[in-house]
């Protein structure tokens, strides 16, 4: 199993581009996975300074709905013609924003050719050999503070605080892929029935959030929980939550950026 890591926020490789986005090409013995596709074609790109061919992809998961996350499948599209798209019906009909800063939209503009290939997952299910997805992810823990500043559109045209329904996260072979983990890191792992030895994604903590109390108690929490499960993180994940996490966790916790293989 080898994922390497096409679009994030940060790279100390000088000829990949970065974004806010997040896009990872995951290869494991039976399958070619696309886990989100980023903001724009900057993953497609850097795959192919990478020598990465995306035509060879049999599916590309959207985590949410949310343009960081979604908003390259269009030119996932145009370059490969064949892998089905998973994701949640609650992320392709939404309406999503952000109030950080000024009102704007955060909404996924879904290609029209993407129906016929839509694998749409609304509850938690096997959907390919080993390739599992976590789907309505109960809210036991506290979710991320910066989620008070997301919202979603209601029937009646109102905007109401998301509750991330259409968060999805995906488990194979012992990778659990987070997405942004806006439902939180705690309930994801939580809601996983299997055994993660790699957690891979976004924690969505980011600076000035959350106190340095509740990080270390989070962090605590996950190293007692999961002493043997080793996390990486990067994309919506603070400079200085990662740095006050990882003195708790230690070399349990590790960054990433454009152009990491693991």
């Amino acid at each position: 199993m080898k994922w390497t890591i096409l679009s994030d926020n940060r790279s100390s490789n000088s000829r990949l581009s970065t974004e806010h986005g997040l896009s990872i090409f995951l290869e494991t013995e039976r399958h070619r996975i696309l886990l989100d596709t980023g903001a724009s074609d900057v993953f497609v790109r850097n795959a192919e300074v990478l020598g990465i061919d995306l035509r060879t992809v049999d599916y590309a998961f959207i985590s949410h709905g949310h343009g960081d996350h979604a908003g390259g499948l269009r030119y996932f599209l145009e370059q490969n013609q064949q892998a089905k798209v998973i994701v949640s019906p609650d992320a392709t009909s939404g309406k999503f924003y952000s109030k950080r800063g000024n009102l704007h939209s955060i909404t996924t503009a879904w290609p029209e050719c993407v129906k016929d290939r839509l694998i749409t997952v609304e509850r938690t299910s096997e959907i390919a050999d080993c390739i599992y997805v976590i789907a309505r992810i109960p809210h036991i823990y506290p979710m991320p503070k910066g989620n008070q500043h997301l919202f979603v559109k209601s029937a009646n045209d109102a905007l109401v605080n998301d509750d991330f329904h259409h968060e999805l996260a995906l488990y194979t072979d012992g990778i659990l892929f987070t997405g942004c983990a806006h439902s939180g890191l705690e309930n994801i792992l939580a809601a996983c029935p299997y055994p993660a030895h790699s957690v891979v994604g976004g924690f969505h903590l980011l600076d000035g959030q959350e106190s340095e109390e509740e990080l270390q108690a989070l962090a605590e929490r996950l190293k007692e929980r999961y002493p043997t499960t080793q996390f990486y993180t990067s994309h919506c994940t603070g400079d200085n939550v990662f740095e006050v996490m990882k003195r708790v966790m230690g070399e349990q916790l590790q960054s990433f950026g454009c152009g990491t293989i693991i």
